[in-house]
């Protein structure tokens, strides 16, 4: 099993950034637009759809407001195993924010690591202040 592990110092009130993070239905808006481009709600889960076509169900395993981590398990696409989650820590008037993903089978972590990447772009872009 590969573990991905994407850690951003990002120029954003940790506050807003879990704000983005913790609205579990709106990732698409609030959080990493363009690498998806959907999301629905179901109970206890999120549909996502992802720019490149690829449609995942998304189950809430944690989504906890004092130590702000979000925690979700995927199920579709070619994935047999996917657990990822994403934590918020304040750092000064800045954010750390670490995202690790468990996925197997090893042969799609460059695939995931891709989305990965594209999504940690996107995350800044998206919250990061105006310089």
């Amino acid at each position: 099993m590969a573990c991905i592990r994407k850690e951003l110092l990002l120029d954003a009130r940790p506050e807003d950034v879990w704000s983005a993070v913790r609205d579990f239905g709106a990732p698409h808006e609030k959080l990493v637009p363009g690498v998806l481009v959907d999301s629905r709600l179901e109970p206890g889960a999120r549909v996502v759809t992802f720019a490149n076509g690829l449609v995942v169900r998304e189950l809430l395993v944690e989504l906890n407001d004092e130590t702000r981590r979000l925690c979700w398990t995927a199920r579709g696409g070619r994935a047999t195993h996917h657990n990822a989650s994403m934590q918020v820590y304040a750092d000064g008037a800045r954010t750390r924010f670490v995202w690790v993903t468990d996925v197997l089978p090893d042969e799609i972590v460059p695939a995931i690591s891709a989305l990965v990447e594209a999504g940690a772009a996107a995350i800044r872009r998206k919250l990061e202040r105006p310089r």
